[in-house]
């Protein structure tokens, strides 16, 4: 079959720099509008209901729902990845077999994840020592979110198949409109309606619905390669086998990252309703640095994807390092925002004033640890980008998961307190870059001396 290319899509041309940026701020604005559909059920019910309404939103349902969405999130990476690859090689039949295969992927995983969802989110709750007065309000919050799963996956797939072939756009106008369909509701629903959580449960699922909607209407109207049509949604054997080989390593990795989150905020909640409730708030507004840092590791990923199904290896590694700098740059202009302002986004979520002194301690002690995770974010999604996922799974597993685990485990008993929780974070960012770095620049496929033999002996580089 033969495809159109989409004007304007020059990822594989020009300036390294500017192209990287025209693709990366409107998926940083589309996650700012993504974080902050997802900040208004905290902020609304804080207000509205109370603290403990806020640690249900905020603390454990987040990280329940964070894990089971961030491993799919994770696994249909394989499918940006193989997407953008193919679109760069421009090789449509493959692009339009990814593309239909991709989405029929991610309505079985919805019917799989909203299961799982519903029949086992109480007992993780229980597992993870969800304090008695939060429990209640987590239970209706996170199983009417699963009921509306299938369109949040559906949505986050059609995404990452308009990123891959350049469009970081349109995924941005779609959470535009979710994002104030789900404020708008977040108010009716739970400030006039006084329906609690279960209100902002409804309204972030309907908010999905729109998004969904959006980005499928937008896949079927467009005549490039990628064009969906619904009759062709199917899944292909090898096709999905591709896309899993490169997405698993991913999913896993994500997962690992989520696990270790569960057993932190497991610890964290027998710190007591004031440290789950300010843990819960810190976590909505660091989430402004680490939207930022996603989308550049997105950004990076879809970049080197493209240039290596092209054969541009030379700017696949100077779109790493053109990403770290990047990466650099903005975290410490976030670092300086969040260090010293932070205590206006802390009052817009709860007027406890103790809650607000934990979160700001909080605040004040990881900020300048952000640093250490960059490299983290853009060594794995280049490493993605060119196929190599299972390394960065690997060093992950040991160097964020399993030490988590062990500190949660043997030293926050001794150092029984919110700032001896948080301290994992910075210490395994740490480890964990040191070891991306030695792969990435001594042993990877992408260490320099090894491309030019590579390009020397096969001329144009062709990964399919």
């Amino acid at each position: 079959m033969e495809g159109k290319v989409v004007k304007g899509n020059r990822i594989t041309e020009g300036s390294i720099y500017g192209q990287l940026l025209l693709f990366f701020f409107p998926i940083l604005f589309g996650t700012f509008f993504q974080q902050l559909y997802n900040t208004a059920d905290a902020m609304v019910v804080g207000r509205f209901v109370g603290k403990q309404a806020l640690a249900a939103v905020g603390g454990s349902t987040s990280t329940l729902i964070n894990l089971l969405v961030g491993f799919f999130v994770g696994l249909s990476s394989g499918a940006t990845v193989v997407i953008s690859q193919f679109y760069g090689a421009r090789k449509a039949d493959k692009v339009h077999w990814a593309v239909h295969t991709s989405i029929a992927f991610s309505v079985i995983g919805g019917v799989i994840f909203m299961i799982v969802g519903l029949l086992g989110s109480p007992w993780a709750l229980e597992a993870m020592k969800t304090p008695e007065d939060v429990m209640g309000h987590a239970v209706v919050y996170i199983r009417i979110y699963f009921l509306g799963i299938i369109v949040n996956l559906v949505y986050n797939m059609g995404a990452g198949i308009l990123r891959a072939i350049g469009d970081s756009r349109r995924p941005l106008y779609f959470l535009i409109a979710s994002c104030f369909t789900n404020i708008i509701l977040d108010v009716l629903l739970v400030a006039v309606l006084g329906m609690g959580v279960a209100g902002a449960a409804l309204a972030t699922i309907t908010s999905q619905l729109l998004s969904a909607v959006l980005v499928v209407r937008a896949l079927m109207k467009t005549d490039d390669m990628y064009k969906l049509e619904w009759k062709k949604v199917r899944i292909d054997q090898r096709m999905l086998q591709r896309i899993v080989r490169i997405g698993i390593p991913a999913g896993m990795q994500s997962v690992m990252y989520n696990i270790s989150n569960v057993i932190i905020q497991a610890g964290v909640n027998t710190l007591g309703t004031d440290n789950v409730t300010a843990w819960a708030t810190y976590g909505k507004v660091d989430g402004l640095y680490w939207m930022m840092i996603n989308a550049l590791g997105i950004s990076a990923t879809t970049f080197v994807g493209q240039n290596f199904g092209a054969g541009r290896l030379d700017r696949v590694r100077k779109g790493a390092g053109a990403c770290m700098v990047i990466g650099v740059v903005l975290t410490a202009s976030v670092g300086v925002v969040l260090y010293n302002g932070g205590h206006l986004l802390v009052e817009l979520f709860t007027t406890d004033q103790q809650v607000q002194a934990i979160s700001m301690d909080l605040l004040h002690f990881m900020v300048p640890t952000f640093i250490t995770y960059i490299a983290i974010e853009i060594l794995s999604g280049t490493l993605r980008g060119v196929g190599d996922a299972w390394m960065p799974l690997i060093i992950t597993g040991i160097g964020v998961c399993a030490v988590r685990v062990l500190w949660i485990m043997f030293v926050l008993p001794h150092y029984h307190t919110i700032i001896g929780a948080a301290f994992c974070y910075p210490l395994t960012w740490s480890l964990t870059t040191v070891a991306f770095v030695i792969y990435y620049y001594f042993f990877s496929s992408l260490r320099r001396w090894k491309l030019k033999p590579l390009k020397k002996r096969f001329g144009v580089y062709k990964p399919f």
